[in-house]
């Protein structure tokens, strides 16, 4: 439909005057136009945020902790690292069905249920005892830390009326932006200050001061009281459940098992594309299917999600790569390493509450364009590493990249409802975290594939100079090997040594070069995906995400 702005009443971006264009999703009623929250819906905001904020820090804090952790348990880095993929691996299985466990227990009751069991869960993974049960422990705590996020963005959705939208998303943004950002750098400094136990310690109190605000002051709307799941949809689950975990752990061991030369990988590979391409066919033609994916007929709903995910991938990969470089190049503890990130984070702090104002004064599509624009630059600003850049350039290298985050999650998240009625606000807020989760996996994943690579094609182009007819090469040998024997070292081992130390320089530069080339190829992503933003419905988001425009 053509949108113009102006006269929606359901919708920010209207054209569509107030009815669905697609008739399995029924438009607002009178109960969508006059419920409102008995609580303060900012109380309401900040306690299911809290929960989210929890959920998504545990995605990336552990990450700094995984070498203590396999010390403490007797068991190798790589067996440690499962700790890390069991989750994701749970997390991305549940995103998807999130909305219909909602319905099936009601999505306060859902809600109450993730963080119980969610803080029970992290109470578990402090006190284990082997690597196994920690294992154990962290894939039911992504199983239902799963749920958080969705469930946090459609309880704001229906909290909010469409004026106030884009605040309430500037509110997720905090949790799902500034969550991973905060994560190395916190579990950093509780790793080396007190015990990577109490990573998992410090989510008991917030969990349970968040399970009591919500059981106090969250409520399900008339609408999604009457909303009930009508049967289990096993074929469905089952797919998903196939797909999304087999692609899960396709994408978190295969830089390390060879990707496809190893046959553990071709085997998760095409179960991954099997499920997928299952699910996908079974979702679409099922008459009761558990997630509803007709909701990504709408425009403005797809293209966010596609916009959303980019921004996830360049912002998950870049949270790797920095901290990378920091630690295996220029030798930083994991503390330092993790508290380049930190500025970041306040900067989107900032910047958020001030972009969803902008929004009423410029075209949301161009704001998304101008996010994605400033990615695109201080990645190629990144790109220009040396192996004598300091602390301070790190920092600001990462500020200027989450300036461009801070135009892109607010003005993604608003328009992407904004055409969507809430009655369908439960499968379309867990499709849109499901792939901007999965999309973050695969940044992580492809960066440090990419690193590896760029590292040994580099390496092989600089070692083509080390020729004994190169004169630059005899040069340094020469110099190194004077130097050495100045210092009483034998003819013959100054030679060697001098050798080994202009290879050992070689390694060096070729790191170097290859993380400038991950962030050149992010800086091509980003600017690749801003001419897609024109195809966005014309027009303006008012001050809170009213209709405005002109």
């Amino acid at each position: 439909p053509k949108a113009s702005i102006k006269g929606s009443k359901g919708c920010a971006l209207s054209g569509v005057q107030g009815r669905s264009p697609w008739p399995f999703l029924p438009m607002s009623d009178t109960d969508h136009a006059t419920w409102r929250p008995r609580a303060n819906p900012w109380a309401i905001a900040l306690v299911v945020t809290v929960a989210a904020f929890m959920e998504v820090l545990d995605t990336t804090i552990v990450n700094v902790s995984l070498p203590h952790i396999a010390g403490s348990l007797s068991g190798s880095y790589d067996d440690a690292t499962w700790a890390l993929t069991s989750y994701l691996v749970a997390n991305g299985i549940v995103l998807p069905i999130s909305g219909w466990l909602s319905d099936v227990f009601g999505r306060k009751r859902y809600f109450m249920l993730c963080i119980g069991m969610f803080t029970v869960c992290s109470l578990l993974c402090g006190t284990s005892q082997s690597l196994a049960e920690l294992i154990i422990f962290r894939l039911l705590q992504g199983f239902f830390g799963g749920g958080l996020q969705p469930s946090q963005q459609a309880i704001l959705l229906d909290t909010f009326p469409m004026s106030k939208r884009a605040l309430a998303m500037a509110v997720v943004s905090i949790a799902t932006i500034v969550a991973p950002i905060l994560g190395p750098t916190l579990g950093g400094w509780i790793t080396d200050n007190i015990s990577w136990r109490w990573v998992f310690f410090l989510n008991v109190p917030v969990g349970i001061a968040g399970l009591f605000g919500v059981w106090a002051l969250v409520e399900d709307p008339p609408w999604v009281r009457s909303r009930r799941s009508h049967g289990v949809d096993y074929i469905g689950i089952g797919l998903i459940t196939l797909g999304l975990g087999a692609l899960q752990i396709t994408l978190d061991r295969g830089e390390e098992s060879d990707w496809f030369g190893s046959p553990f990988i071709r085997v998760t590979a095409l179960l991954a594309v099997f499920g997928i391409l299952g699910a996908i066919l079974w979702l679409l033609s099922s008459k009761r299917p558990v997630v509803n994916l007709f909701v990504l007929a709408d425009r403005n709903f797809s293209l966010s999600v596609i916009m959303i995910s980019v921004m996830s991938f360049l912002l998950m990969a870049s949270s790797i790569v920095l901290p990378q470089f920091a630690q295996g190049v220029i030798g930083y503890t994991a503390t330092q390493a993790g508290l380049i990130l930190s500025p970041g984070g306040f900067v989107i702090i900032l910047m958020i509450p001030l972009t969803a104002r902008v929004m009423g004064l410029i075209e949301t599509r161009w704001l998304v364009a101008l996010g994605f624009t400033i990615i695109g630059m201080s990645m190629l600003y990144a790109s220009h590493l040396v192996p004598q850049v300091s602390f301070a350039q790190l920092t600001v290298m990462r500020g200027y990249q989450t300036l461009g985050l801070a135009f892109l999650f607010v003005p993604i998240s608003t328009i992407a409802y904004s055409t969507l009625p809430r009655q369908s606000s439960g499968d379309a807020t867990a499709l849109y975290s499901m792939f901007r989760n999965v999309a973050g996996s695969l940044g992580i994943s492809l960066a440090i594939a990419l690193i590896s690579e760029r590292t040994a094609i580099r390496q092989a182009h600089l070692s083509s100079s080390l020729s004994d007819l190169n004169p630059v090469y005899q040069g340094m040998v020469a110099r190194y090997t004077q130097a050495l024997q100045a210092m009483g070292h034998l003819a013959g081992e100054a030679h060697a040594m001098a050798i080994g130390q202009i290879y050992r320089q070689l390694q060096l530069q070729a790191a170097v070069m290859a993380y400038g080339d991950v962030f050149r190829i992010s800086a091509v992503i980003a600017f690749a995906i801003v001419p897609f933003t024109i195809f966005y419905s014309r027009g303006r988001l008012s001050r809170g995400g009213a209709p405005g425009g002109h």
